[in-house]
């Protein structure tokens, strides 16, 4: 089997939130970037990759030039295939633009893999189990009235999801009463009985950190993590805010392949473990972080794509839970949906996932 083309596009999807109905930014939109791999066999692979912002052209480009050097090679190498982009990209690697265009290659590779053996992606990742627990993301955000969140939440808890995560490291004015208040009034509209992360997305220094979390602590919130709580490379100051907090620190969703995972794990920067398989370069580095983690007695959550992660985080002995984030469904002619807070994995070969045509007609932009 050898491949014989590849096809991207850009469609620029609609920032609407399904799971409670509160967007943040309604008329703003996701600008996501496509790829198929074709292979002289005719079986086909697919892959997105996104955060490009205003780069979404030049990330597109880059799969572009990194695909052209892939043409007739044979897809299911795929260290081959990642040694020789890699090798080919020289100094602009390992992080930014050059590693997102090769997770969206690797990821079409393993599609393909997984098609041309018949085997759905978690099968032959290793199978580690056909259900997996998931949590609803992007319904909570800090941008909501907090009436809205409030709202929201309800929704969540009447809509029968288990796990849910909102966000603190709230936008204007703001204090730590005023944080914690946020915190235990979402907990009161989700109830006692649902699992509650909080994302913080690097708003808060260390000290701050410490302090509101301990006030969170204190009020009986009961976070099942908190996240990305401060600077996603200030390793030691993760390590002290872990160290402070009876809550488990999470994070990892910033690093960009594997080496930086080294240095959180080493540091003992985190309780728990992010990897996206953007960031971190597709699914064959997603892997060797998870087995990293795995080494250190850490368990490893996704974030974003659960279209796509629920194959990885289902496969390892160490996989938690799934995000649970509708940022790309409208591009799939079909998505996972939970059933009492768990994800059914597919019995397609591949990701068992396929382009919707007429959302790439409807948001195709190029």
């Amino acid at each position: 089997m050898k491949i014989t083309s590849i096809e991207t596009g850009i469609v620029a999807l609609p920032n609407d939130e399904p799971l409670a109905g509160f967007s943040e930014n309604p008329d703003a939109k996701n600008p996501i970037v496509t790829l198929r791999v074709r292979t002289d066999d005719g079986v086909e692979g697919i892959g997105v990759t996104y955060f490009g912002g205003a780069l979404t052209r030049s990330l597109r480009r880059a799969i572009d030039d990194l695909g052209a050097l892939v043409i007739g090679e044979d897809p299911l190498r795929v260290e081959e295939i990642a040694a020789k982009l890699s090798a080919a990209a020289g100094g602009s690697g390992p992080a930014g633009i050059f590693t997102m265009a090769l997770s969206a290659i690797d990821v079409a590779l393993w599609d393909i893999k997984g098609k041309a053996l018949g085997l759905p992606l978690w099968k032959l990742l290793g199978g580690g189990r056909d259900r997996i627990a998931t949590y609803a993301s992007g319904a909570l955000r800090r941008g909501l009235k907090l009436e809205e969140a409030v709202t929201a939440a309800g929704r969540l808890r009447e809509n029968g999801h288990r796990q849910a995560k909102m966000q603190l490291g709230l936008p204007g004015v703001t204090s730590p009463a005023r944080e914690v208040e946020q915190a235990r009034l979402i907990r009161q509209a989700v109830g006692p009985d649902m699992d509650l992360m909080c994302d913080i997305n690097q708003r808060w220094r260390v000290e701050q950190a410490i302090d509101i979390g301990k006030r969170v602590e204190d009020a009986g919130v009961g976070l099942y993590w908190l996240e990305d709580v401060t600077a996603h490379d200030d390793y030691a100051g993760l390590a002290r805010v872990a160290e402070a907090l009876a809550t488990p620190v999470a994070g990892g969703e910033y690093l960009y392949g594997i080496v930086p995972f080294r240095h959180m794990l080493e540091a003992r920067s985190v309780d728990i473990v992010m990897i996206d398989q953007v960031r971190s370069g597709g699914i064959t580095p997603w892997l060797k972080i998870a087995g990293m983690a795995e080494a250190f007695n850490l368990p490893v959550v996704s974030h974003g794509v659960p279209e796509i992660h629920m194959h990885l985080i289902g496969a390892v002995p160490n996989g938690l839970t799934v995000e649970y984030m509708p940022r790309v469904f409208r591009l799939w002619e079909e998505f996972p949906v939970p059933v009492n807070g768990e994800l059914a994995m597919p019995t397609a070969p591949g990701l068992g996932l396929r382009f919707s045509e007429a959302a790439i007609r409807s948001f195709g932009v190029g």
